[in-house]
């Protein structure tokens, strides 16, 4: 497994920021190689995406979320990985984003962007593009404000 922890500051309040993160069927809007995200329940989702110019699907279980902190995911099936989102304040209107991420490279192509620190870059991209896409919003597309327990 690889492990990536990457974050970024962005200007708009924590609640925001987190509320955004919930609406995970957006991802494909400033998520790199991801083409959709279907949210099958509270807790399930099912992924699409490009990896290396190959086709991927896999369902993830969200195993715990509280509002205004974090996320934790875990994949089910399909491609290895599992990471954990945090939210954290800095003042009323800025606030950090905080990502780690395991994942496992499969096949040779994965195995040498891993090494080359391609997924890297891209989890810093998306992150990027996920605070111009909030910041020029100014304000969350959605909300989910449940919470889900430690599985």
């Amino acid at each position: 497994m690889t492990t990536i922890e990457k974050s970024i500051e962005v200007n708009v309040p924590v609640r925001t920021a987190y509320n955004q993160w919930t609406q995970f069927e957006d991802f494909p809007k400033f998520m790199e190689g991801v083409k959709e995200v279907k949210q099958l329940d509270n807790t399930h989702l099912h992924w699409q995406v490009q990896i290396a110019g190959k086709d991927k699907q896999w369902n993830a279980v969200i195993t715990e979320q509280r509002p205004d902190e974090r996320i934790a995911w875990k994949s089910t099936d399909g491609a290895k990985n599992a990471g954990v989102v945090t939210f954290h304040r800095l003042s009323g209107q800025t606030s950090k984003i905080m990502l780690q991420m395991d994942y496992e490279p499969e096949g040779a192509v994965e195995t040498v962007g891993d090494t080359l620190g391609a997924v890297s870059l891209r989890v810093t991209g998306d992150l990027e593009r996920f605070k111009e896409f909030i910041e020029a919003h100014g304000r969350e597309s959605g909300a989910w404000r449940g919470e889900v327990k430690g599985k």
